[in-house]
């Protein structure tokens, strides 16, 4: 009986012995790697095409061109990933425009925000400045009167010396949290798109707007106001308005390619950077 009970706990100490050697099972080294329209980071979307692209993680460095823009009152706060830029009233952020976006023939701008409704004015969120004209080469902002029941989006698109302007209205819950706005325009098609949250709210033709884009007297790059709301204004075209103000919210990942994207690959872009891809 004692021999019986001796073998008994040397099994068991070899047993023990084993299983500490054995490395705990972790079903994450097992599970395939996320896939969101057949890719598994933002990275690989487009990546030819990406010309620009800020984090606003503690920095305002493009990270394509290695350019670094300058603040006039933004800080940084908590990002929809990491870090973003944070605005305030009277505060922007402007950038130099690399070659590659100043030379677009088709475009998209692909962005995360968190705003409140517009109180005193109209709230740009992104800019590639014209210094001839009113309005931007690209002009992206929230018209007054927005509401979480009916956002009012603009988005003007230059070419050459022709301003045309989509508007979009009805809009819902764009508002007090973080949204993604995505706007392209193909220079093939003539068509201009208007992506939230990676689902295509309106496209179409704009204005008289056709072909591939020529921007002229590009300027800056402006984030949290529109163009002639700096100081001093990036255009000699006109100088602050008492109708327009300031991104008070957050602002993160903004990026630019020089193609119009596809609405699958606007769709994995905000799918994968929602799961921190």
């Amino acid at each position: 009986m004692k021999k019986l009970n001796i073998y008994i706990i040397a099994v068991m100490f070899i047993s023990v012995g084993l299983s500490s050697c054995r490395k705990a099972f972790d079903p994450k080294s097992y599970a395939p790697p996320l896939s969101v329209g057949g890719y598994t980071s933002v990275k690989e979307i487009a990546k030819e095409n990406l010309v620009a692209y800020w984090s606003f993680d503690g920095n305002l460095i493009d990270s394509v061109s290695g350019s670094a823009g300058t603040a006039t009152g933004t800080t940084f706060g908590t990002g929809f990933e990491r870090q973003a830029l944070q605005g305030a009233l009277h505060s922007y952020a402007l950038a130099d425009v690399p070659a590659a976006v100043a030379s677009m023939k088709s475009f998209t701008v692909t962005e995360w925000y968190n705003s409140a409704p517009p109180g005193s004015g109209i709230i740009g969120i992104f800019t590639l400045s014209k210094s001839s004209a009113f309005w931007g080469n690209i002009e992206v902002f929230f018209e007054n009167g927005s509401t979480n029941d009916n956002g009012k989006v603009r988005i003007h698109i230059a070419n050459g010396e022709t301003d045309n302007t989509l508007a979009v209205d009805n809009l819902q819950n764009l508002f007090n949290k973080w949204v993604n706005l995505a706007v392209s325009y193909d220079g093939a098609t003539s068509i201009a798109t208007l992506y939230i949250n990676g689902s295509k709210v309106s496209s179409g033709t704009v204005g008289g707007l056709t072909g591939n884009l020529t921007f002229n007297n590009v300027g800056k790059m402006a984030f949290g106001c529109v163009q002639f709301q700096t100081s001093p204004s990036l255009t000699s075209a006109t100088g602050a308005q008492d109708w327009a103000s300031y991104l008070t919210g957050q602002i993160d990942e903004v990026r630019i390619y020089n193609k119009a994207l596809t609405d699958s690959q606007v769709g994995a872009i905000i799918g994968l950077e929602g799961r921190g891809k």
